[in-house]
């Protein structure tokens, strides 16, 4: 059964997801510091003949900039339905798996990496181990995990979002370095790290940790 935080994402995002693709930047608008962490994480993972895997994919024009980027075998999951038919829509070269980044149906060691791209913050702080531990036991050794997000304090309930659409999400929002520390228990070692403060918005700023498994 799905967890109720997980349904509400789900239908959420499945509301929302044409205004998603038409507001939302595309991964060459991003800001340099951004497209410099996917480039990073695209050189550590381009040699990988093992999948690498883009958790929380949405409509899947970062999984595509990834391709783009000379990764040869990204794939996007998602657990929005809307989100997964859009992308397959958009880039029907490239494989889109609806289904929940916290249980993964792959064998361990499967992944040559996970690219989780503003994706964990709707998972609940106390469940945020779990997740970690699930996205070490599918990344093989030596692969690499790029985590970017929202950061700061609390969660924060919406009533609407991407053109006014009603949502039911929760954004469940922690320090960097709780995460950083959180992702170290799980067994992953952070080799980089970019902060990028926001004084006065509402979730505090954004991180991307590079860490490798």
């Amino acid at each position: 059964m799905t967890a109720p935080h997980l349904a509400a994402v789900r239908d959420s995002y499945d509301t929302v997801a044409a205004d998603y693709l038409r507001l939302v930047p595309a991964p060459e608008q991003m800001d340099v510091l951004s497209r410099a962490m996917l480039a990073a994480f695209a050189e550590c993972v381009r040699g990988q003949e093992r999948p690498v895997a883009d958790l929380g994919c949405g409509p899947g024009r970062v999984t595509a900039y990834l391709a783009r980027l000379g990764v040869r075998h990204p794939y996007g999951v998602d657990v929005s339905g809307g989100m997964i038919a859009t992308a397959r829509r958009l880039h029907p070269e490239l494989r889109f798996v609806q289904g929940e980044m916290g249980a993964l149906d792959l064998p361990d060691g499967a992944l040559g990496g996970i690219l989780a791209w503003y994706s964990v913050h709707h998972t609940p702080a106390d469940e945020l181990p779990a997740l970690f531990a699930e996205f070490r036991r599918v990344l093989a050794p030596g692969g690499h995990l790029l985590l970017g997000g929202h950061v700061g304090e609390g969660v924060r309930r919406p009533a609407e979002a991407y053109g006014g659409n009603p949502v039911s999400y929760a954004s469940h929002l922690v320090p960097a370095g709780h995460l950083a520390e959180l992702l170290a228990g799980a067994g992953f070692t952070v080799a980089g790290r970019m902060e990028q403060p926001r004084p006065g918005h509402p979730t505090g700023g954004y991180v991307a940790l590079l860490a490798e498994g």
